[in-house]
């Protein structure tokens, strides 16, 4: 097989907000940067992400990064390391400033300041008070970063490889020195070479059958990670967003509940209430979804069914709905047939996402073992990266945040790191090669017995039976079991189309084949996790236990579907004197 051949100093594996964002930052350097996506980078899955952007701009009121910090620390159930997190929250304002100067159009207070919403969460004076910190473009602002980001990409003259499909990283002596890809639009299979691979990849919310996840988020990079016999971290946590419309998933932003929504029972009850006193309907997200799945386990949910809740917006002024909120009114007219203006949006509690993913320090390095041990070679970033700063639960409009602070840190850190390497390339082993050849052509030609449709619907929904908001042994359990036999039904996939050229049925395979490394990495670890924390509850283990429970956890996954543990502890410490640790306590809402 022809293999053609492409040399850069830094390759971004990912065209979303943080690969764009890390791009866009290696581009501004005197260092080569070639980005590839399998999808065009407008489609990339920030694209849909809504309410906003979270930073104390304290445009709408007074506000700090530390009090920001804390929310994000209590958000997510302690479990976030705290020296990411600050990192994180001290460098949000000036990153939101530097998107505005890109040309991100946010939405405007009357003294033409960024607009800024309240989310779950995010309060002042360290839990005393409720925050307008999310900074808003109305219900589209990932969709106004990604596009901005792109363009000026192009305008800095990036090297894209749009709709080309990363088969494997390269490693050579354990280090990473490039990817192996394929074309698909005319079948040809291309290495790239590089001193600098960053995956910014995307999450695994496609492991379940209800996501609010595009059906491309299926997390590449992670199931990459895990083949080159490195570990993920924390893919226990899995969040639940409170408001997906029922029976289709699709999201209605938290930032409808920003500007004044509610949730309701059958029996047209204010339920939040009586779980959240204080934050009410903007309580976190894993506390929100599982008051709804509390209220429809106990007999009062909305519906034939029973099985889900009903938000209200109807009270608002229809003009406020329009400006603030026009495209989820949008959504809900067309996958549920509401007028938001006039009736309540029937929600449940849907897959969102992946606090889980390739464990990396605050540089965006990826790590390799539970003493911070860094990968030479190997970066990663977005929600396929696990920094920590979500910890046990994300706290909305902070993953916006994630992706643009974490994404210029990677183009800083790359950039310095290739300063001080030469910019010849290593001749790589023709048996390097042929390994990953070797497996794609295994799995291209393969004849099995069972569709990939058929396999990846089973996936779906095994883990949508098995690893759902609430969790105990006996389901987790069973789950593991099934699970596992899944995982090496892989072996009898049947692959129909044969070609190299736009070959969707290959694509889709190869998809799976990352989707179920990374399943069995999710119940491995929520059987292992025998505490609840965040978004992880176990009906048999209901409390937070920091005895033995503050720590991250780190699994692989051998090529038989089989886990081994290793732990990291959580970083209770601080990253400057600049702001004190938030000392460990039990979460009141």
């Amino acid at each position: 097989m022809d293999i053609i051949k492409h040399k850069h100093d830094a390759i971004v594996i990912g065209a979303g907000g943080s690969g764009l964002r890390a791009t866009m930052g290696i581009s501004q350097s005197d260092h080569s940067v070639a980005c590839i996506s399998k999808v065009f980078p407008t489609r990339s899955h920030t694209v849909a992400a809504q309410g906003g952007i979270s930073g104390a701009l304290g445009n709408m009121g007074e506000d700090d990064w530390r009090w920001h910090m804390y929310d994000t620390v209590k958000g997510s159930d302690w479990l976030g390391d705290q020296d990411s997190i600050e990192y994180m929250c001290k460098n949000a304002v000036e990153s939101i400033i530097e998107l505005e100067h890109f040309g991100v159009p946010f939405s405007r207070t009357e003294e033409g300041k960024i607009y800024q919403r309240p989310f779950g969460g995010m309060t002042t004076e360290y839990g005393k008070g409720i925050a307008q910190r999310t900074c808003a473009a109305a219900d589209r602002t990932g969709h106004a970063i990604l596009h901005t980001l792109y363009t000026q990409s192009l305008k800095n003259n990036v090297d894209f490889y749009i709709e080309y499909f990363v088969i494997d990283l390269v490693f050579e002596d354990g280090k990473c020195v490039g990817v192996l890809a394929w074309c698909l639009d005319d079948g040809t299979i291309h290495l790239f070479q590089a001193h600098m691979v960053i995956l910014a990849t995307g999450g695994h919310g496609r492991t379940y059958q209800s996501s609010t996840s595009a059906h491309t988020c299926t997390g590449d990079g992670n199931g990459m990670v895990l083949r080159a016999g490195l570990p993920l971290m924390d893919m226990e946590f899995i969040q639940f967003h409170p408001t997906g419309i029922y029976g289709a998933g699709c999201l209605i932003t938290e930032g409808a509940r920003g500007e004044g929504g509610y949730l309701t029972n059958s029996e047209g009850e204010r339920f939040m209430p009586k779980y959240a006193p204080n934050a009410k309907d903007l309580a976190s997200r894993d506390v929100v979804s599982r008051a709804i799945q509390m209220e429809v386990n106990a007999g009062r949910g909305v519906g034939k069914e029973k099985d889900h809740a009903l938000l209200h917006l109807e009270h608002l002024d229809a003009s406020v709905i329009h400006e603030k909120l026009p495209g989820i009114t949008e959504t809900a007219k067309i996958f549920s047939g509401v007028d938001a203006t006039k009736e309540p949006i029937p929600v449940i509690p849907t897959v969102h996402y992946n606090m889980g993913g390739t464990p990396t320090n605050h540089f965006t390095e990826v790590i390799s073992d539970g003493s911070g041990t860094t990968v030479e070679g190997l970066m990663a970033l977005g929600e396929g990266a696990c920094v920590s700063v979500h910890g046990a639960n994300r706290l909305g409009s902070n993953s916006l945040l994630d992706l643009i602070v974490f994404g210029k840190s990677a183009a800083e850190r790359a950039c310095e790191i290739l300063d001080n390497k030469s910019k010849n390339h290593p001749d790589i082993k023709k048996s390097t090669i042929d390994n990953i050849i070797s497996d794609f052509e295994g799995i291209k030609n393969s004849s099995g017995d069972i569709s990939t449709a058929e396999l990846r619907e089973k996936m779906q929904k095994t883990m949508q039976r098995y690893a759902p908001v609430y969790r105990d042994e006996e389901t987790l359990k069973k789950g593991i079991e099934i699970m596992k036999g899944l995982f090496n039904d892989f072996k009898n996939v049947s692959v129909s189309d044969k070609s190299l050229i736009w070959n969707t049925d290959l694509v889709e395979t190869l998809e799976l084949n990352n989707l179920l490394y990374q399943a069995v990495a999710t119940l491995y670890s929520a059987y292992n996790r025998k505490e609840s924390r965040g978004s992880h509850a176990r009906d048999d283990f209901p409390d937070r236990d920091d005895k033995e429970w503050l720590k991250h956890t780190m699994v692989k996954i051998d090529k038989d579907g089989n886990s081994i543990f290793d732990y990291k502890p959580v970083k209770l410490e601080t990253l400057t004197d600049e702001v004190e640790t938030v000392k460990l306590k039990a979460r009141t809402y």
